[in-house]
């Protein structure tokens, strides 16, 4: 199929082909970027006419009042906009861009999660002075578990200590990056003033005068960067050589490959993931964004370049879905949004069939029809009314009730369920009540839709005090919820310490025996049950399987012994929270032909875990983060010695233009009020990051005082 060629898997009737259409994503670290080029994507592809900036809390996607006031983004906005290139094999083709500015904040990671599920491509933006930072990496992993091709867009290249041929250094060597740069800097810091193509070979020197960036000269590449970019042209060159025989053939013959080759190779390779080209540019001073919209146009994946998406049917088999438009509808609900004015926003990508208006769709997960009453596609908080969505478009659905993020929606002749997007569990909790009885029903509404839309936003309540208590990725993430209760909800409420989401484990192979006995009167209870636990490695998670053979315990009788011992695992036996990693065999029992019974038996379950892991060295674990931190070397003693303070282990020192970084791995108990006392430290020049990296056992000097407040405060996780 030729570029230019319309397959025929499209609708007659929809606006742009799935061979011009690009969902694609923006996504890096906390303040490299992403929102503000956003922005001038968006004003150059003409959505809007005048250029927002963050720092103004004018930007079109940061549109939450607690996105403007703080300058970040909170919340993943879609938008849409076209964008004509006039250069490759698309040129003077008009494509639509769907888009999803992601957030940079750790706090807010689920937003990035789950976007990338359904992005075909993504934008990977980074600080051209801070390389390659925490959140970069965090975003890299997501994007390789969901397969996203993605391009580099090396951003800030007006700003001091600018250096583009290092962060492309450091994609490589700590994202395991394939990076190649397409275009290389003309000076950098105040002294950039354009960009050398490396496929047509020639200079791209932006006119100073023009502040909107539009106006810019094709010049010779200059004399003294000549050597330069041929070399780099070179590596170019024979990086794709490893992905397209044309390439590969012509390279290794010293024949002159085409643009047009190039580019195709350069498509190819990097649709393949394992390849990756890197723009430079300053959003700020528009400069080079255009030529990142190019890129994506030329380079990032229609959905019709990427394999079918899989899915399984009501009999477990594996459901291959392709991008047609003529094939029975299927879509992946990937967020949930309370509107003020529509109410449940439904965010849903459709990877086959087309979905109209007034239409029904059937739900896998509950079994059930539900009627879509409206269809919109968003521009941020904007809405636009449409009567059909097609393949490969991101739509909002409005009217389909009992959803969850994660649900399919389908054609019920389809009947196929796709992989739901994964998340975190959250690391910080805190016990909220209501000032007022008034307020008791709305924020237990509020808490519903708020956990609704937000998976690694949790609520439960505490038995033993009948507390109301919530539970997240961070104090920020907390924070940001009870702003919203208040603003969105009207509710008053008083929020307790942020207390930490420890973990439990055990440490070697113990046995457990339970019994549940009663006898009463009439008929009794009686349920035996023997079980092993044995620890398993980090991050492997809880296995509980029967090996009951010869009927020891009947059939009938098993299911609720494991379902006690799931109950049990929920409350371990040093502080009561969650034990996590390890294998649970129940091998042996008893029974009574009269008084035993389910509930028996799930008694015996539980008693049996109590006793199993009394016996098997139980461990509480505690939520490590890494933190890096980017303090003036003046301040690098204080610095350290205030992380060595919070049982920080330091595991990496290197020096920036002037500034020192120091990445150290911290328990989150020790973490709290820490931006107050970097900034103190500091003198208000040092910024940190910070992320969840691992759960550690809690030193025995630390343990006896953790868990008598533990005991004191029981609010759990």
């Amino acid at each position: 199929m030729g570029f230019s060629d319309i397959s025929p898997l499209n609708s007659p009737e929809r606006e742009y082909p799935l061979e011009r259409t690009r969902n694609i994503g923006i996504a890096a670290h906390i303040d490299a970027g992403k929102t503000t080029t956003t922005e001038r994507i968006l004003y150059y592809t003409g959505v809007v006419h005048k250029i927002g900036e963050v720092h103004e809390g004018t930007a079109v996607t940061d549109w939450m009042a607690q996105e403007r006031e703080r300058g970040i983004t909170i919340t993943s906005a879609a938008i849409s906009c076209s964008w004509k290139t006039t250069t490759g094999p698309f040129a003077d083709l008009q494509h639509r861009i769907n888009i999803i500015d992601t957030p940079g904040h750790v706090d807010f990671t689920a937003e990035v999660e789950r976007s990338l599920r359904v992005l075909d491509g993504a934008v990977a933006v980074f600080c051209a002075v801070g390389g390659v930072q925490p959140q970069s990496e965090t975003v890299w992993r997501q994007a390789d578990k969901y397969q996203v091709p993605r391009i580099a867009f090396v951003n800030k290249m007006d700003r001091v200590g600018a250096d583009f041929f290092s962060v492309i250094e450091e994609m490589k060597s700590k994202l395991g990056a394939n990076a190649h740069a397409l275009y290389l800097p003309i000076g950098a810091e105040e002294d950039f003033k354009g960009m050398i193509d490396l496929v047509a070979m020639n200079a791209i020197v932006f006119d100073e005068s023009d502040e909107l960036g539009v106006k810019y000269e094709i010049q010779d590449i200059p004399s003294e960067l000549k050597a330069q970019a041929e070399s780099y042209r070179e590596a170019l060159l024979e990086a794709l050589s490893d992905h397209d025989d044309t390439v590969a053939e012509k390279y290794l013959g010293g024949e002159e490959l085409t643009e047009s080759e190039v580019k195709a190779a350069i498509r190819k390779a990097t649709t393949s993931i394992n390849f990756m080209v890197v723009i430079p540019g300053s959003a700020f001073k528009n400069k080079g964004v255009q030529r990142l919209l190019d890129a994506v146009i030329n380079y990032l994946p229609s959905p019709l370049d990427l394999p079918p998406m899989e899915g399984h049917n009501s009999a477990e088999e594996t459901v291959g879905l392709s991008p047609d438009d003529n094939a029975k509808f299927a879509g992946l609900v990937f967020k949930l949004w309370t509107d003020p004015f529509v109410g449940k926003l439904v965010f849903c990508r459709i990877y086959s069939g087309k979905l109209a208006k007034g239409t029904q769709v059937y739900n896998p997960r509950t079994r059930k029809m539900e009627r879509v009453s409206r269809l919109l596609i968003m521009k941020a908080d904007a809405r636009e009314d449409i009567d059909v969505a097609y393949s490969g478009d991101i739509c909002a659905i409005v009217g389909v009730k009992n959803v969850v993020t994660g649900d399919t929606v389908c054609d019920k002749a389809l009947d196929v369920a796709l992989e739901p997007p994964t998340f975190p569990e959250p690391v910080i909790s805190m016990s909220i009540e209501p000032n007022t009885m008034a307020d008791q029903e709305k924020m237990s509404m509020a808490l519903g839709r708020l956990s609704d839309e937000d998976p690694t936003f949790q609520v439960s309540s505490n038995e033993e005090t009948g507390q109301t208590i919530i539970a997240g990725m961070g104090e920020l993430h907390l924070e940001i919820i009870r702003d919203r209760l208040f603003r969105e909800f009207k509710v008053q409420a008083r929020a307790g310490k942020p207390e930490i989401a420890y973990r439990e484990t055990v440490s070697k192979a113990a046995n457990g025996e339970g019994k549940f006995i009663r006898q009463s009167g009439g008929r009794g209870q009686y349920g035996h049950a023997i079980i092993k636990i044995e620890p398993k490695k980090t991050g492997e998670g809880i296995e509980i399987v029967s090996e009951i053979a010869g009927g020891v315990i009947p059939k009938e009788f098993i299911k609720p012994t494991l379902d006690g011992i799931q109950e049990a695992a929920r409350n371990g036996v040093v502080a009561a929270y969650p034990v996590v990693d390890f294998k649970v065999c129940l091998v042996d029992g008893s029974f009574h032909e009269v008084d035993s019974s389910e509930m028996a038996f799930k008694m015996a379950g539980i008693f049996a875990f109590k006793d199993a892991m009394k016996n098997a060295g139980p461990k509480l674990l505690e939520p490590v983060m890494k933190v890096e931190v980017t303090s003036p070397e003046d301040y690098q003693g204080e610095v350290l010695g205030d992380l060595n303070r919070r049982r920080g282990r330091i595991q990496n020192m290197e020096s920036k233009t002037n500034a020192c970084v120091i990445t150290s791995m911290v328990p989150l108990e020790a973490m709290f009020g820490y931006a107050t006392d970097v900034r103190s430290l500091s003198k208000g020049r040092a910024n940190y990051s910070m992320e969840p990296s691992h759960f550690e056992e809690v030193p025995n000097s630390l343990l006896e005082s953790l868990t008598q407040s533990i005991y004191r405060e029981p609010a759990r996780t």
